[in-house]
């Protein structure tokens, strides 16, 4: 559902930066059903990327073979990210917040942290100059607190919130995340007992459309039929 439904959000056309994992297989879902010309750009400097195979990584040489341009990081961030040329941005992060904003720096302070992470790499760039971020990430009150132990990347420019369970949105009264949309047979009670914060809704909230049987056969059997991502 979450790969389906992040696909979804993606137009035929949009210039794409995209990394590994769920986000990965959206972006080349999108691009053999209703989005075939989807520019996908990686972090490894691989611009237009078509890869026939799953990449383990954003190194992978699977994402050089076709591409329209292969160029350096810098080139990536300073030509494209910087320059307004990157329409969507797909994020995750080890917390959430109920603003959007993600860390992926600590767990607890940052002079003691009781966890350190690997930090920001390009993301707080890429939520900065992507015109819109998708951020995918599976639902837990420690994951989605109400508020995170240190803003790597701010969330301003989040546009919607993929969930295991549901779909964010951004109010734009007061820049807060709200629920919109639920999957099949999920409640709204269920959503809202796996955040950390009084999460509020939509007074009517979208229903979202299983996969389609092409969706599934390409995920399974195309793109990840070895089930790195995925689950049978």
């Amino acid at each position: 559902m979450m790969a389906v439904v992040a696909a979804r959000e993606l137009r035929d056309g949009e210039v794409v930066f995209v990394g590994i994992g769920l986000p990965n297989l959206a972006c080349n879902l999108a691009r053999r059903t209703h989005a075939p010309h989807l520019v996908l750009i990686y972090e490894s400097g691989a611009v237009g990327a078509v890869p026939e195979r799953l990449p383990v990584s954003i190194g992978d040489p699977a994402l050089v073979t076709g591409s329209l341009m292969v160029c350096g990081m810098a080139d990536v961030f300073q030509l494209f990210l910087q320059h307004g040329r990157i329409a969507v941005g797909f994020l995750g992060g080890a917390q959430v917040d109920r603003h959007g904003n993600i860390n992926t720096t600590v767990i607890g302070t940052y002079a003691r942290p009781k966890v350190r992470l690997p930090g920001s790499g390009g993301a707080a760039e890429i939520a900065i100059h992507a015109q819109r971020i998708l951020i995918v990430a599976k639902l837990s009150p420690r994951a989605f607190p109400e508020r995170v132990d240190f803003v790597t990347s701010p969330g301003q420019r989040v546009a919607k919130v993929i969930t295991d369970k549901g779909v964010f949105e951004r109010d734009e009264a007061n820049g807060e995340l709200i629920l919109t949309a639920l999957y099949p047979g999920v409640e709204a009670s269920d959503v809202k007992n796996s955040v950390g914060w009084a999460l509020r809704s939509r007074t009517r909230l979208d229903q979202v459309a299983p996969p389609a049987r092409e969706d599934l056969r390409l995920l399974r059997e195309v793109l990840d039929p070895k089930g790195l991502y995925l689950k049978s």
